[in-house]
């Protein structure tokens, strides 16, 4: 689960990078603590102009996921406000990082600015999925995996050092 407040780009970008990149070995959701209610457009032309799922990804809150949802094995807080928000209670003690990057929504600019900025922040993403997509995660222990998880968070185009979330 890629949490952010808005759930409607870094989150949104990470949930379709996951499906793609994760080969089936993990199904990807992403929710906002405060959901725009839909899909920046430029996040779904980013995905789309570099081959990545966009089917059913839409803005929606992390409260969909209380009570009757999939169990949850990890966590990850994309955006630092989302880092800093009490956080729902999540069945089956996920494990849980920070990976913030920067919000290509709020680049002010012209488009092809703003392109650039939904473009780096699929980079970013790419990279940090790419790297937890391969993790032995069912032969490491919870330590070990949540360190791992840490140091992907720490990788190119972090906006945060702090590794905790709530």
């Amino acid at each position: 689960m890629f949490l952010c407040t808005g759930n409607s780009a870094r989150s949104i970008i990470a949930e379709s990078v996951l499906r793609k990149v994760g080969g089936g070995k993990f199904n990807a959701y992403s929710a906002g603590s405060q959901p725009k209610g839909e899909v920046n457009p430029l996040a779904i032309e980013t995905l789309t102009g570099h081959h990545y799922p966009i089917e059913d990804l839409r803005s929606k809150s992390w409260e969909e996921f209380a009570g009757d949802a999939p169990e949850m094995d990890f966590i990850f807080t994309v955006c630092d406000n989302a880092a800093g928000e009490a956080c729902p209670v999540w069945p089956g003690q996920p494990v849980t990082a920070h990976w913030g990057v920067e919000d290509p929504v709020a680049v002010e600019g012209t488009d092809a600015e703003k392109r650039v900025a939904f473009a780096t922040t699929l980079r970013y993403m790419k990279l940090r999925i790419a790297a937890f997509a391969a993790l032995p995660v069912e032969s490491l222990e919870r330590m070990s995996l949540t360190s791992k998880l840490h140091e992907i968070g720490g990788m190119e185009g972090s906006t945060s050092t702090s590794p905790d979330i709530a």
